[in-house]
C-alpha cells in the first residue's frame, strides 16, 4: 500500500532540494547517489541514464530509499522507503524540466557535454512507508 507525503514534506519537495537515493548492489551493498527531484502527487520522479549503477541496481531490485534533509534544517529530515519504476518515456523532458527548476535552464546548457550522455530514464518512486520528521 502506497504511503502519503506531509503536505511539509511535498512542500519541501517542491523546492530546489537535493534528495539522496539508496539502492542495492547485486552483493547486497548500498549504493548512494545524491539527485535532483520533482514530485508527482505523492511519488518522486529523478532522471539518470541507463548506463548508470543505480538504473541497473533498480531494474534488479526495485527496492529504494529516499533521504530528504533540508541543507537549512539539517535536523529534520524524511526517509522514503518504497519502490521504483524505470522507462525510457519522458526521459528527455525529464531532465530538462528538472534542469530549469534547478539551475534555470535546459539541460544541454547547463551540461555542455549532455550530448554524450547514455539515453535517459524517469524514476518513478511510489512510497511505501516514510519516516523521519518533514
Amino acid at each position: 500500500m502506497a504511503a502519503e507525503l506531509s503536505d511539509k514534506l511535498k512542500s519541501v519537495l517542491d523546492g530546489k532540494i537535493f534528495i539522496q537515493v539508496a539502492t542495492l548492489q547485486p552483493d547486497g551493498s548500498p549504493q548512494v547517489s545524491p539527485v535532483w527531484v520533482k514530485r508527482d502527487g505523492d511519488e518522486l520522479l529523478f532522471s539518470t541514464t541507463v548506463d548508470r549503477r543505480k538504473t541497473k541496481n533498480l531494474q534488479r531490485d526495485p527496492r529504494v530509499t529516499v533521504v530528504v534533509q533540508p541543507a537549512d534544517d539539517p535536523y529534520t529530515y524524511a526517509e522514503i522507503r518504497g519502490t521504483a519504476s524505470v522507462t525510457t518515456d519522458g526521459g528527455p523532458e525529464l531532465i530538462d524540466e528538472l534542469a530549469r527548476k534547478y539551475a534555470g535552464k535546459n539541460y544541454a546548457e547547463f551540461n555542455p557535454e549532455a550530448h554524450k550522455d547514455a539515453q535517459r530514464v524517469v524514476v518513478r518512486v511510489t512510497p511505501r512507508k516514510v519516516v523521519g520528521r518533514l
